[in-house]
């Protein structure tokens, strides 16, 4: 069953917002690391990491998300000063361009503050602001849109995936308004992929309208994961159409925003969930 689109905007840091509903918002993934699963090495020169921000942006993403630290699982930690070597000068090169919001993907409180202050709008926390809880106030004192992530590692999960996701992320959001961050800043990512196994994955996307009961924007990220290539047998590369696939499905369950590495064949895809969703409104109203 469909979802109707609802109207809701997202404030962002720098007096910037974004307008969520009846059109997907595609984020284009940009790791500047060596490491990451699919696209490791690529992109760690900022005239290359801009390039391919450039590339995405043509294609139809909204924003640029600038990580530093590989989350696949297994990578190696690096430091903070690293990660913000990493990320800094793109963030503040892609700021200066104005062609697109830019994110920053960190879980640090010290990384986010020195990115929003280079010029990025959104926070995007893996660790759903559990790992470094100040966070939560540089988000709060810049304004900045926050991406709060459901997470299952270094911890016992429930068995239940959705009773796990309600109870982690309402954590999160008592730490966001402790914080002093207004709902309005805020969207949800259920983390496809960190600490799921593949029948989970599939779960969590079965039981995704449940996720509406927080009344948040949600955003995805199942993006070359592992779980698409257990379905088809393909390595990393090689998972866009499985990635649209789960694109068009979530979209039709009510996710409002896509984090992808292929920005151009999921732009293309949720153009048809769209289209479908503007369709089929009218009768749900």
């Amino acid at each position: 069953m469909t979802q109707t689109t609802k109207h809701k905007r997202w404030h962002l840091a720098h007096g910037r917002h974004l307008d969520l509903g009846p059109k997907a918002v595609v984020m284009g993934v940009l790791n500047v690391t060596p490491d990451s699963f699919s696209d490791g090495g690529k992109f760690e020169a900022v005239e290359s990491a801009v390039e391919q921000a450039g590339r995405m942006v043509s294609e139809g993403a909204d924003i640029v998300d600038v990580g530093g630290e590989s989350t696949r699982p297994g990578a190696e930690s690096v430091t903070a000063l690293e990660e913000q070597r990493r990320v800094l000068p793109v963030i503040e090169a892609l700021a200066a361009e104005g062609a697109c919001l830019v994110s920053v993907d960190t879980y640090r409180e010290e990384t986010a503050r020195l990115a929003v202050k280079a010029g990025a709008h959104i926070v995007n926390d893996v660790w759903g602001l559990q790992r470094e809880r100040g966070i939560a106030k540089v988000a709060a004192e810049a304004g900045a849109g926050l991406v709060i992530m459901h997470t299952g590692r270094d911890r016992e999960k429930l068995s239940d995936i959705i009773a796990d996701e309600l109870i982690f992320l309402s954590r999160s959001l008592e730490i966001a308004e402790a914080a002093g961050i207004d709902r309005s800043h805020i969207v949800l990512d259920p983390g496809f992929g960190f600490a799921k196994d593949a029948n989970e994955n599939l779960d969590l996307m079965a039981r995704f309208s449940e996720l509406h009961a927080f009344a948040l924007p949600l955003l995805v990220g199942t993006s070359r994961k592992r779980f698409i290539g257990h379905l088809t047998g393909r390595e990393p590369d090689e998972r866009d159409a499985g990635t649209a696939a789960t694109s068009v499905i979530l979209r039709l369950k009510g996710a409002d925003l896509f984090r992808v590495h292929n920005v151009a064949m999921n732009v293309d895809a949720l153009a048809f969930a769209d289209a479908m969703l503007a369709r089929q409104e009218p009768e749900e109203r």
